[in-house]
This record gives structure tokens, sequence and C-alpha cells, in this order.
């Protein structure tokens, strides 16, 4: 069987895009003016981030998250950072980032050329390799194959 390897890096999108971290931008601008960020947060990708009820989150990448925010605070010179949560899919944390709902999103996603061109991805911090192992005489050599087999 050939091994496939899945990588899931960090993704920190949003206010982490520009050359610059603490340079001047919308996003920086808005946040500075109001006091308040919005983090793009999953609801049940444990031990990720997930909901602790109440509209709270925990996990890593939302302490991850949080260290960054508490930089940013510091860097904008800001008292206090209220820190707004938006639950995000996999399907809409990118669209959610494009149109302006969320500032942040801490999350694994596959860093690449393609989803670049959309938002900024902040340097790869975690990493992840799935294998997965069937029996030798299955037939299976590759993942697609499993497709409509799991569930």
């Amino acid at each position: 069987m050939n091994i496939q390897f899945i990588r899931a890096v960090f993704l920190c999108l949003g206010v982490l895009s520009t050359p610059a971290l603490y340079a001047a931008s919308p996003t920086m601008d808005k946040i500075k003016s109001s006091g308040a960020i919005t983090m793009g947060v999953r609801e049940s990708s444990i031990p990720m981030s997930y909901t602790t009820g109440d509209s709270r989150f925990d996990g890593y990448h939302v302490e991850i998250c949080r260290m960054i925010l508490g930089d940013i605070k510091d860097k904008l010179g800001l008292s206090a950072l209220r820190i707004n949560y938006q639950p995000v899919t996999s399907q809409n944390r990118v669209p959610l980032m494009q149109n302006g709902t969320i500032d942040i999103e801490c999350g694994t996603t596959t860093n690449n050329t393609a989803r670049a061109k959309d938002v900024g991805f902040a340097n790869t911090l975690y990493v992840e390799e799935v294998r997965i192992a069937v029996k030798a005489n299955s037939g299976i050599n590759s993942i697609s194959q499993l497709a409509g087999k799991i569930g």
C-alpha cells in the first residue's frame, strides 16, 4: 500500500497577512478604533478549537490566537482588546475572512498557493501526518479508494 500523507498546517488568517505584522491596514485600524476583534473559531475540533458552552471557546488554536491578540493589543497601545468569537466551518472560514465578518482565524488547513491568493497565512507551527493502514490483501492502494466505504 502507498502511504498517503495529509498535512494540516496552522492557519492564522487576516491581521497577519501584511508583510509587516503591525503595519497600518484597514483591519488593524478597525481593531484600534473599536478596541475589538472577531476571531473565527471551530465549535467541535477537539483539542484544537471547541466550545465549552455559553459562547466560550478553548483549545490549542484558540490559545495561540489569544497570545497573538495580546501582542497586537500591546503593539497598538490598547489598554484592553475585546475578543468576539464567531463559529466557522472549513467551508465558510475563508469567505468570512474575505468579507470582513472575522478578522483572524486560527485553525488547521493546508497552506497552498491557491488559498494564499485569497487569504494570508502566518508561519506554520503545527504539522500533522495521517497514515492509514489496511489489510495487505485489501487491494486498497490510496485514500481515494476509500471513498464511500467509511461512515
